[in-house]
């Protein structure tokens, strides 16, 4: 006899069984208890009951199957049917998301959590900051077991957006995390979006790609400070050179405009040997040479990553070479015309 079969408070309710259809050629072997358990939601579901035994029922299919996207919304809907308490719900949520770090769907849940419980607290800035607080706590937690999270990492900045977190706190909470692992690319995107989308100062809809006159001089400067401080610490770490493109750009400013920085980890002389520290830099200056026109320096720069210190990619730098040949080419013919 199965759990629900047996208990006296399902007694009301009969089973709607899996079907497959006839001649099914892939029929999934469930376990028994998970059949029985799915048999009694999809019954609750089509009587549309939302009730405490609801509750019970999906968190007993959920711990057999985190997965399962149809019990999360049923369960959601069930919450807010009986004005059940949100906060709870979310410590509950918190223990199931610690067991399974890689669900989608726990998080799609916390987020229909939140914006239900937003209402309640937005005219408040205590219970928002202490909500936010908590709430970072729980990141921290998931982010000792895994610190480039997917999931957690898009849920944060859902809750930036929605709590309007664009703040020094939150700034400081990301630094502690690249104090930990300068390399942990999902904190240096993360930093990006809140210090490039708060609105009390960027373009609203302005692309991360583009430049935004709105952006303050202090903000592009303390940014652009910030991320060559990490590429000191870890010359060979791609994201802060990455991270200090990204700035230049929303500053509107050149990649020229930091060509001695780059130098200090490039050295090319005419004669000798070659001295690099960081094959980023040398694709950084390969890019500043390049908007300088001057091609050779470029094409050079870009043949010793092919052929020295990013031989893995080779095929790419010589389709470089071969890009900025052709522009080359281009320029030279551009102003040949215009002197005739």
């Amino acid at each position: 006899m199965g759990k629900y079969e047996g208990d006296p408070e399902w007694d009301d309710v009969v089973p709607i069984p899996q079907d497959d259809g006839e001649g099914a050629l892939a029929q999934i072997a469930y376990t028994d208890e998970y059949a029985e358990a799915m048999g009694y939601l999809r019954a609750v579901m089509a009587a549309k009951e939302h009730s405490e035994r609801v509750l019970d029922l999906t968190e007993h299919i959920i711990s057999m199957n985190a997965a399962h996207y149809t019990v999360w919304l049923y369960r959601a809907s069930t919450i807010f049917a009986l004005n059940a308490d949100v906060e709870q719900e979310l410590s509950w949520v918190n223990d199931v998301a610690l067991d399974n770090q890689k669900n989608y769907q726990i998080w799609h849940h916390r987020q229909l959590l939140v914006d239900h419980l937003y209402p309640s607290i937005s005219s408040d800035p205590n219970a928002i900051r202490k909500f936010a607080e908590s709430e970072v706590d729980f990141m921290t937690q998931m982010f000792d077991e895994d610190a480039k999270n997917y999931h957690v990492w898009s849920y944060r900045q859902y809750l930036v957006r929605k709590l309007n977190l664009f703040t020094e706190a939150e700034l400081k909470s990301i630094e502690t995390l690249l104090r930990i692992d300068v390399r942990n690319n999902s904190a240096w995107s993360h930093r990006f979006y809140v210090v490039f989308s708060d609105p009390k100062y960027s373009t609203p809809g302005s692309h991360a790609t583009e430049y935004d006159p709105k952006i303050p001089d202090e903000i592009i400067d303390r940014e652009i400070e910030f991320s060559k401080a990490a590429t000191f610490e870890a010359p060979q770490n791609q994201s802060p050179w990455n991270y200090l493109r990204g700035v230049l750009r929303k500053g509107g400013r050149k990649l020229s405009s930091q060509e001695c920085f780059a130098g200090e980890f490039v050295k090319i002389p005419e004669n000798g040997e070659e001295d690099i520290r960081s094959s980023h830099a040398l694709d950084f200056l390969a890019d500043v040479w390049a908007e300088e026109g001057k091609v050779e320096k470029a094409d050079e720069a870009l043949r010793l990553l092919g052929d020295k210190y990013d031989r893995i990619r080779k095929n790419y730098w010589d389709w470089r070479r071969g890009t900025l040949k052709e522009e080359g080419i281009t320029k030279g013919l551009a102003k040949v015309e215009l002197a005739h």
